[in-house]
């Protein structure tokens, strides 16, 4: 049975679909259309169109028509869900027997040698996690400072994940605010909160860190973010779940949408944008500890400079400086109320 993948869909929807309205609104297009034809414009729509059903010649080979999408949509899609069933399945069978072989692993006497801490050079890092993510029992806790980018990965990493929560493991997950606005980060959230996985978001920049079952962390090397280390040393592990649990704290649900959550980070963004100001870090640097493009933190100036009346950036320094703003303004407020 033949099913499709990303690229079918990116070109469904995109010409695929146009040529679909035209056939539609025009009752059918000539087959001598030269679009229509071997090289031209739309001919990999229209291959796609009638590979999936959607339109096909006239009896007198005179014209593509259109056919109705509801007979062809449960066709396609189908499959799909039973090839992510059947993924599913065949990915937790795999995990528990590789799970048999971790054991024997970690019993054996000359596992020791790896030592607490395992250098990972970029081409390990990827299987080194599918392995560990394999593995995993009871939790994984994530901080990913940068959003999801690539509509390639997005099925492998839903998939993962969906299978580690169907084995009735738990996922926690840091984000920075600004993933909020990522559309392929919000398709992620929405598959697997939907199975259990929970989300946050900071204002604050932190490094990427995963933790599988308290027992092993993967963290950048100082060196080089192209170089990972692998840490196995239990009070070093724990010293960095706790700090993973100090922001979960402090985290903001990713999924809400209310309005005095939305306030808050609003005015979390703002506060650190006054910080990386003050601090002098160039444009560059505060974006990226923001998580924005630059000309999205450029739009953040740009609306200080409107709130508080300055035409230039020494301007807008000088009057915050005047003011008596560190960025921490709210925090200062909280520490000084004072107990009942």
């Amino acid at each position: 049975m033949e099913t499709y993948g990303p690229e079918e869909r990116a070109l469904f929807e995109g010409a695929g679909t146009a040529l679909y309205e035209e056939l539609v609104t025009a009752g059918g297009l000539p087959a001598e259309d030269s679009r229509l034809t071997p090289g031209g414009q739309l001919y990999p729509a229209l291959e796609l169109l009638r590979t999936l059903g959607l339109t096909r010649l006239s009896s007198d080979s005179a014209r593509w028509e259109a056919q109705d999408p509801g007979v062809v949509q449960s066709r396609v899609v189908s499959p799909l869900g039973q090839e992510g069933a059947r993924l599913l399945k065949e990915s937790s069978s795999w995990a528990s027997a590789f799970g048999t072989l971790t054991q024997a692993w970690r019993k054996a006497p000359g596992s020791v040698a790896t030592g607490p801490f395992t250098y990972l050079p970029a081409d390990e890092i990827d299987p080194f996690l599918a392995a560990l993510v394999a593995e995993c029992e009871e939790e994984m806790l994530t901080a990913q400072p940068q959003a999801i980018h690539s509509t390639k990965v997005l099925p492998h990493v839903v998939l993962r994940d969906t299978a580690l929560l169907e084995r009735g493991a738990r996922i926690r997950t840091l984000y920075q605010h600004s993933a909020r606005r990522n559309t392929i980060t919000r398709q992620y959230v929405a598959q697997v909160t939907e199975r259990g996985s929970e989300m946050r978001t900071l204002d604050e920049f932190f490094n990427r860190m995963i933790v599988v079952d308290r027992r092993v962390a993967v963290i950048p090397s100082n060196e080089t973010h192209r170089v990972a280390l692998a840490v196995r040393e239990p009070s070093v592990v724990a010293y960095l779940v706790d700090i993973f649990e100090r922001s979960w704290e402090r985290g903001r649900p990713f999924t809400s949408r209310e309005a005095s959550v939305m306030r808050d980070i609003a005015s979390e963004q703002r506060s650190m944008t006054l910080r990386m100001l003050i601090e002098g870090h160039s444009d560059p640097v505060s974006a990226k500890r923001l998580g924005v493009s630059p000309r999205t933190y450029a739009g953040y100036i740009s609306d200080l400079k409107e709130e508080f009346e300055a035409e230039t950036r020494f301007q807008l320094g000088y009057k915050i400086g005047r003011l008596g703003i560190t960025g921490r303004d709210d925090e200062d407020d909280e520490e000084e109320v004072p107990e009942a």
